[in-house]
């Protein structure tokens, strides 16, 4: 029988997630120049349309798909196009429609892949980003999310009746929301497609600050919001599980924010708006994979560690020589390897996961496999999306020409800019100036835009 409550909780939940995307998209919008944020933002939404459809024709079936060997992929046939869910009400938990289920690892896939997006603002074609997402998507997130998510599961009488991923059932590495699966997945992918496009023209030599802080902070406001149905949600039940998830991702949170600004403080004088609105999310992150195992003063810790480590991670891109545009690397990869490893240390006996940690227990059991499951996703995920990368670049070409760079990507490959300023303070019918030339001819358009870039 379906359980009306945990499936409205994981309907409310999924939808929560949907909504974190465009959360991004503002985040990641207003962190870049004014002649990107459109580009940046569509490449948030078409990753949101392109992987929704991959994940019902087929993603879901090779993430969640009875194992085909080895715990490392999912039957790609067994549930194509969703095929044989819409009637079954057990789904991956009893009581809850297996369409539910669908729904809310779907917005998963979606975010993760757009969160990579962030590595290479200002320089990327819209339509190999697109090639890149789906790809990607196909063959390293949907796989991954099969070693994490993938439970094994057994009848009354102890008979297997599907069988999951690897890091989930014979690793046994906790990961509650997507530590690994998504953000140090997303991070690692992140640094490999910074490496293959290179740096942005005057990295390093030119400011490159964010146009619009109240759009990064109303991003960070979305996201934290949408982050409560990612991590509580992910109990699949409206439960104690829930309940602690909730209140470990609030205080984690906080924790990192006032980590990162502390941070600012001492190193720069000055804590800032788009110091508050990382440090939100590096909380986030690092919470993800273990607000089920922690106690709430465990995640408080792991949330100020978090937020410092981050903060200070942000600047290795200039130490190493990497243009990671808006600090995927530094957020995700980083905070998602400190809360997947955290667990080792600090996950408490008395959380509902129920794992000894170093801290408290004194084993290391848990602290290797959570060192090994990080490192698995984060080599497979680096190495597939540079390959990805390098053949996508030596084909079709992945990056826009300086030309274009100079000129602003959303003018070149969308035709639009994200303010019309010329607009301002003139009406349609007002006769023209004497002596002012208006451009109002394709060849006079010509003229401007060889005049903004020259």
């Amino acid at each position: 029988m379906v359980n009306t409550g945990d499936t409205a909780w994981i309907l409310t939940s999924a939808g929560l997630v949907l909504l974190m995307t465009p959360g991004l998209a503002f985040f990641y919008g207003g962190m870049v120049r004014a002649k990107s944020v459109l580009n940046m933002m569509m490449m948030s939404f078409g990753a949101l349309a392109l992987v929704s459809v991959l994940w019902v024709v087929y993603g879901y079936s090779v993430a969640f798909g009875d194992d085909v060997g080895l715990g490392l992929l999912g039957n790609p046939g067994e549930f194509f196009g969703l095929a044989g869910l819409m009637e079954d009400t057990t789904g991956e938990a009893g009581g809850l429609p297996a369409m539910a289920f669908v729904g809310f690892q779907a917005v998963f896939a979606i975010i993760t892949v757009a969160l990579i997006s962030g590595a290479i603002a200002d320089r990327a074609k819209f339509g190999s980003w697109m090639v890149f997402a789906g790809i990607w998507a196909t063959i390293v997130y949907f796989p991954v999310a099969h070693w994490v998510f993938d439970f094994t599961l057994t009848d009354e009488d102890g008979t297997v009746t599907h069988t999951g991923g690897w890091i989930a059932n014979d690793l046994a590495a906790i990961d509650f929301a997507g530590g690994t699966a998504v953000h140090i997945n997303a991070g690692a992918a992140g640094l490999a497609l910074a490496i293959v496009l290179g740096k942005r023209r005057g990295f390093g030599r030119e400011a490159m600050r964010p146009h619009n802080l109240p759009l990064v902070m109303i991003g960070a406001g979305l996201l934290w919001f949408g982050w409560f149905g990612f991590n509580a949600g992910s109990a699949l039940a409206a439960n104690n599980t829930a309940a602690v998830a909730w209140v470990n991702t609030l205080a984690a949170a906080a924790a990192a924010t006032l980590g990162w600004l502390l941070v600012e403080k001492v190193r720069d004088g000055h804590s800032t708006s788009l110091g508050a609105a990382s440090g939100v999310v590096a909380g986030l992150v690092a919470i993800t994979p273990a607000c089920s195992a922690v106690s709430p003063i465990g995640a408080v810790i792991l949330g100020v560690i978090a937020g410092v480590l981050c903060a200070l991670a942000v600047g290795l891109k200039y130490a190493l020589g990497y243009d990671d545009s808006l600090d995927v690397v530094g957020v995700h990869l980083v905070g998602g390897l400190w809360g997947t490893v955290a667990i080792g240390f600090l996950a408490d006996p008395d959380a509902p996961a129920g794992v000894e940690s170093l801290i408290f227990g004194g084993s290391v059991d848990q602290l290797w496999r959570q060192v090994v499951g990080a490192l698995a996703v984060l080599v497979f995920s680096f190495v597939l999306t540079l390959v990805i990368g390098i053949v996508i670049q030596k084909t079709i070409g992945f990056r826009i020409t300086e030309e274009d760079e100079v000129t602003g990507i959303d003018n070149v490959v969308h035709a639009e800019s994200g303010y019309d300023f010329a607009s301002l303070g003139s009406s349609g019918s007002a006769a023209p100036v004497a002596g002012q030339v208006r451009a109002t001819s394709t060849e006079g358009i010509a003229r401007s835009t060889e005049g903004v870039r020259a």
